[in-house]
């Protein structure tokens, strides 16, 4: 397999990554918010958590963005990902302040 496809490969694994963590988060705030604190939200927070640690490991950086960087030389912040340019720059952030939101909206609920 060339660096092309190797490349591609690992642009579309990061990027089915990210939707299911789209899918993980967003059903976190829809449990948060409608109170159901129960078995999927808890779930949710295992994988937030997994996924902080991986990136407290590797420094900030997704596994998957360090290979991918052996396969190319672009700067673009989406180089590892089919997201947008600024999506891919702001996604931490972005995910970080939802997360934020949920775990507030959960204490909120699991203490009335």
């Amino acid at each position: 397999m060339n660096s092309k496809n190797k490349l591609t490969l690992i642009k579309s694994i990061h990027t089915l990554i990210w939707i299911f963590f789209n899918i993980v988060i967003f059903y976190m705030l829809y449990a948060a918010i409608a109170n159901k604190i129960n078995f999927l939200l808890w779930m949710g927070y295992g994988f937030v958590l997994l996924e902080g640690l991986t990136l407290l490991t590797f420094k900030s950086h997704c596994p998957l963005n360090l290979l991918a960087r052996k396969y190319t030389n672009s700067t673009k912040d989406n180089f590892d990902i089919y997201l947008p340019g600024w999506l891919a720059r702001y996604t931490k952030l972005i995910y970080t302040t939802i997360f934020g939101i949920i775990s507030i909206i959960t204490l909120y609920q699991l203490l009335n």
